[in-house]
């Protein structure tokens, strides 16, 4: 077994993932405080391990470490999503069999977490860091938390660890939810005729906006074309013979970068205009898309299958709001992410490891 693999296996073991119906928290403080001492010995200045409050409000966690000033850091997520249905195995325990090694969050992104600390045992970092940081599948509280730093003012350079089949990701779409509520009277389905029926006015409302996504399919960026638009969910029924005093319509886009909100903004608020202004309207979500020229892009190409955009979002899009350049690569693929039986090739270690590596040594 390389040394990558043999670490990925113990960082697999510690139960890091978001909270689910089934299964509570898992603990992220557990897992910087064992990969904190192996991060010393690969002779960081300073190490540090920080509590911070995770987008459910239980405790996240960030360690951070950091060899001179940090110009340039690695940045993966120590979190996972809970274990999907489907699993052959234990999530928890690592299993490799014809070159891959299964585990939650093998892929995503606790594969990038071992290759960095093989590759700082090869390289003698200077000027650089790492930031192993919690809560990314759920709402970024804990990197919000490392950004509001003094620490990561002096950063200039990032690159963001998400699975990315060795692609070099330099844009990916953001992630924007709303949700819209209408209260009614309620009352008996007799009376249908003459009360205000508050799913009827979501369901034109719904249409609409459905509509203003089919409108928008040719606009964006090569390869971000459209919004993706989705109608998520209409509720609030409680019986077929009830007129339900309560409606609540969610959908979600992903927008593209240089995507015009404020148009978007205008559009819902005429819809709603016309449909019943007693809706009302709300966010649930925001990520901002990401998009970026960076230096780090030529350091990369020579490792990377290809540059450009992913379909998927990253905490990327944070640094870029904080004037980081930042790009987005590591080993594994989406398509095992969140998945049943999820894998890293043995291959995308070894090739990570080279990656980072290069990337602390330049």
């Amino acid at each position: 077994m390389s040394a990558a693999a043999e670490l990925l296996a113990k960082l697999i073991a510690f139960p890091t993932q978001q909270a689910n119906a089934t299964r509570g928290p898992g603990d992220e403080r557990a897992l910087c405080e064992h990969v904190a001492p192996l991060l010393r010995e690969r002779g960081a200045d300073d190490v540090v391990v920080h509590t911070a409050t995770r987008t459910d409000g239980s405790p996240g966690a960030y360690v951070f470490a950091r060899w001179g000033t940090p110009k340039r850091i690695i940045n993966v997520h120590v979190d996972t999503v809970p274990a999907n249905d489907g699993w052959t195995r234990d999530p928890w325990t690592a299993h490799i069999e014809d070159g891959k090694l299964y585990g939650l969050g093998a892929a995503d992104t606790k594969g990038a977490m071992a290759a960095t600390l093989v590759a700082l045992e090869r390289e003698r970092a200077r000027d650089f860091g790492v930031l192993f940081s919690g809560d990314e599948e759920a709402g970024s509280r804990v990197m919000e938390a490392f950004l509001a730093t003094p620490e990561a003012r002096a950063i200039e350079e990032v690159i963001v660890c998400e699975p990315t089949a060795r692609a070099a990701g330099t844009a990916h779409r953001g992630v924007l939810g709303q949700k819209a509520t209408l209260l009614g009277p309620g009352g008996h389905s007799s009376k249908a005729d003459l009360l205000p029926k508050p799913l009827a006015q979501l369901a034109r409302l719904a249409v609409g906006l459905d509509d203003a996504g089919l409108r928008r399919l040719h606009d964006g960026p090569a390869g971000m074309t459209g919004t993706c638009l989705n109608i998520a969910g209409l509720a609030g029924g409680i019986a077929f013979n009830v007129i339900p005093a309560r409606g609540e319509l969610e959908w979600s886009l992903r927008p593209y970068p240089g995507f015009d909100r404020a148009a978007w903004d205008a559009e819902v608020a005429r819809l709603v205009a016309a449909i019943d202004p007693a809706i009302a309207l709300a966010v649930t979500i925001d990520h901002a898309p990401f998009a970026c020229e960076s230096p780090l892009v030529e350091l990369c190409r020579p490792f990377a299958q290809r540059v450009g955009p992913l379909d998927f979002w990253t905490e990327a899009a944070l640094w870029a709001e904080h004037g980081k350049a930042a790009i987005v690569i590591g080993p594994g693929d989406i398509a095992q992410a969140h998945a049943a039986d999820e894998f890293v090739s043995l291959e995308d270690l070894a090739w990570a490891v080279d990656l980072f590596a290069e990337l602390a040594r330049r």
